[in-house]
Order: C-alpha cells, then sequence, then structure tokens
C-alpha cells in the first residue's frame, strides 16, 4: 500500500520513457558512441567519474550506483547494465535482499573486481561482535567476493561497540578497504568515536534537495569523514523530477532534473548513489561533469531545503 508521499511522487520513468532512448542517445553520441542497445559497446562515461580520497587515503567514485530494491533477475541485469555504461561504486546491503543479485550482476558484467568499489552494509539484528563476524563473512559469499571495498553499520542501533571492534579487525585484516556508519548523528559519531580506534571513513544518510543535511556536513568535514547521499533523488517524492525550480536552472545548461540534483551533490563535496532499473536513466545519471551550477543557482536550491527526512515511515 502506497504512503500519502509515495501518491503524490512523479515516476521519473513514466515522466521520461517515451524520450528516454532518444535522451540517452544525445548524451552519448558526443562521447562517440553511436548505439545504446545495440551491438556496439556503450563507452562507459563512468571511467570520468572523479573519486575521493577518504581518511584512510582509499579512493572512492563521487558518483555509484545503489541498488536498494532491485532483487532477482532485474537486480542481476541492473548491475550488469550499469558496469557495462561505466559505474564503478556499487552500493548493496544484507536488508536489500539483494547481495546475491548484485554478485552475479558483477560476475555476468566480466569486469575484473579490482575495477569496482563495492559497499554493503551491517544490519541491526547482526550487531554485536560474533555476529558482525559472521555476517560479514555471508555477505562476501553471496556477494562472490574475498573483499569489500567499503563496509558500513547499517543503523546506530543495538551492540555498536561490540560490532565496530569486528569491523576494526576485519580492517586490519585486509578484508575490508575501508570501514564506516549508515545513518549516525553528529552525536553517535562521537560515542563511537570515544572507544574507536579506527575513525569512520563515511556516513551514509538520507541527503537531497528537499533534505540537505547542511549541520551535518559541516560536522563531518570537521571530523574528516566522508558524507554520502542514500536517495539522492528523494525516491522521486515531492515531485523532484518536474519541480520548476529545479527544471529552470536545469534549461540553462541544457540538464534535466535529475543532472542538476546530482551535480549540485557533487559541487558540495557529496558522494551519491541513484538507483534505477532503466539504462536510459542509468546513463542520464552519469552526464552531469560537463556543466557547473553557478553560485547563484546553488543558493536558489538551498532554498528548497525542507530540513526534514522525506522518509518517516523509515525513522
Amino acid at each position: 500500500m502506497k504512503t500519502d508521499n509515495q501518491s503524490k511522487n512523479v515516476n521519473r520513468r513514466t515522466f521520461l520513457q517515451s524520450g528516454s532512448v532518444l535522451a540517452a542517445s544525445a548524451l552519448i553520441l558526443p562521447l562517440g558512441t553511436q548505439q545504446i542497445f545495440g551491438s556496439e559497446k556503450i563507452k562507459p562515461l563512468g571511467l570520468s567519474v572523479p573519486k575521493v580520497k577518504l581518511n584512510n587515503g582509499v579512493e572512492m567514485p563521487m558518483l555509484g550506483f545503489g541498488t536498494n530494491t532491485l532483487r532477482g533477475e532485474v537486480g542481476v541485469k541492473s548491475v550488469k547494465d550499469a558496469i557495462s555504461v561505466g559505474y564503478r561504486l556499487i552500493d548493496t546491503a544484507k536488508i536489500y535482499g539483494n547481495e546475491e543479485s548484485v554478485g552475479e550482476g558483477i560476475k555476468n558484467s566480466g569486469i575484473n573486481r579490482e575495477e569496482l568499489f563495492l559497499t554493503s552494509k551491517l544490519w541491526v539484528d547482526d550487531s554485536g561482535y560474533d555476529s558482525t563476524k559472521d555476517a560479514f563473512e555471508l555477505t562476501l559469499n553471496k556477494l562472490g567476493t574475498d573483499y569489500l571495498d567499503l563496509y558500513l553499520i547499517h543503523r546506530p542501533r543495538g551492540d555498536v561497540k561490540g560490532s565496530w571492534q569486528a569491523m576494526e579487525e576485519l580492517y586490519t585484516e585486509g578484508k575490508i578497504k575501508a570501514i564506516g556508519v549508515s545513518n549516525f548523528n553528529a552525536h553517535q559519531i562521537d560515542g563511537l568515536m570515544a572507544y574507536a580506534k579506527v575513525k569512520p571513513a563515511v556516513n551514509q544518510i538520507e541527503t537531497h534537495v528537499f533534505n540537505q543535511q547542511i549541520e551535518a556536513q559541516k560536522y563531518l568535514k570537521k571530523t574528516d569523514i566522508q558524507m554520502e547521499a542514500w536517495s539522492p533523488f528523494a525516491a522521486g517524492r515531492n515531485g523532484i523530477f518536474t519541480n520548476k525550480t529545479i527544471a529552470d536552472i536545469g534549461m540553462k545548461y541544457n540538464k534535466r532534473n535529475a543532472h542538476v540534483c546530482l551535480r549540485w551533490l557533487f559541487q558540495r563535496g557529496i558522494v551519491a548513489i541513484p538507483r534505477s532499473s532503466n539504462k536510459a536513466h542509468m546513463i542520464e545519471n552519469l552526464d552531469i561533469f560537463d556543466f557547473e551550477l553557478s553560485e547563484a543557482d546553488m543558493k536558489v536550491i538551498s532554498k528548497l531545503d525542507l530540513n526534514m527526512t522525506q522518509f518517516p515511515e523509515w525513522e
């Protein structure tokens, strides 16, 4: 059953359906690719995605591919497609119920594992030292890999201290290249830092034009923890794909609302992981590195901030 918020959403797939293939073609043609879904290989836009250096020296792509809700064969195909068009950061989690699909998609892509930045997350039910070790091994098995580039505590609940100790050991052993948290506020990170031997490298939190997380970003910059945005399109809520303020800005650069939203995050130094099962949209989401929002545009977008979650059902 849909919530009131969900019923008001503009579905991006419906909104762009009639012109999605044409739009994707227009985005790719300047780079020398002549076909999108034909026999010719797509020139990966993602190869030019800038990276950010985390506080332990590991480099992370600034734009990646989210997989929440992409399960089964849809999940396998979506991950394979995302890699084929150039995504190298792939984000999943145990609670998404799709780690096996993500792993299969990676396998089917034919890409070398070392070329990817693979993230998964520890769910609340597995908190605690021993449970974390067990959950991590299960995640590796499902993904078909022997290490993760980033492992996050998904929510600040349960035995966080025990989980962090286990993750620190896995990090020291080289089974995880970077460890971090998700959905933690400043107070909760301060609590973790009181006993942590390894500082979190990333905090993944809800961030988009309607919940801009200005104070959270100030804190994370001060503590040298990279901010990462989940649901950078607010799952289409509040009509983000047809919002007139965003559309007016996009017209200046011949860009769509999705481009403006992702470019806005990039210019703030925030990693984003948009999700889509539509290959044309995957391609479109990568096309944000050939323009720059002006300071005036950034200020206009700042006025869209409602400073509150758009997912109250997840609180």
